[in-house]
């Protein structure tokens, strides 16, 4: 099990958390997310660790950047 913390630029509430949610639970090997729009921080848990690159292409896909690990 990984778990690792992305800082998000863009997410002002609840649906940003909502669509940033939906779209890195699809990544494979995503057990868990959790977006808070209040701090910009995206803590994702896997099976194995992810590559940044499929979580910032999400992450684009919900319409937000991905800075980079926290």
């Amino acid at each position: 099990m990984s778990e690792t913390v992305y800082s998000v630029t863009g997410m002002s509430c609840g649906h940003c958390e909502s669509a940033v949610t939906k779209e890195v639970t699809g990544i494979p090997g995503v057990t868990s997310v959790t977006a808070v729009a209040k701090t910009g921080l995206l803590t994702i848990a896997s099976e194995q660790p992810l590559d940044v690159e499929s979580v910032r292409a999400a992450v684009d896909e919900a319409g937000y950047e991905l800075v980079g690990p926290a």
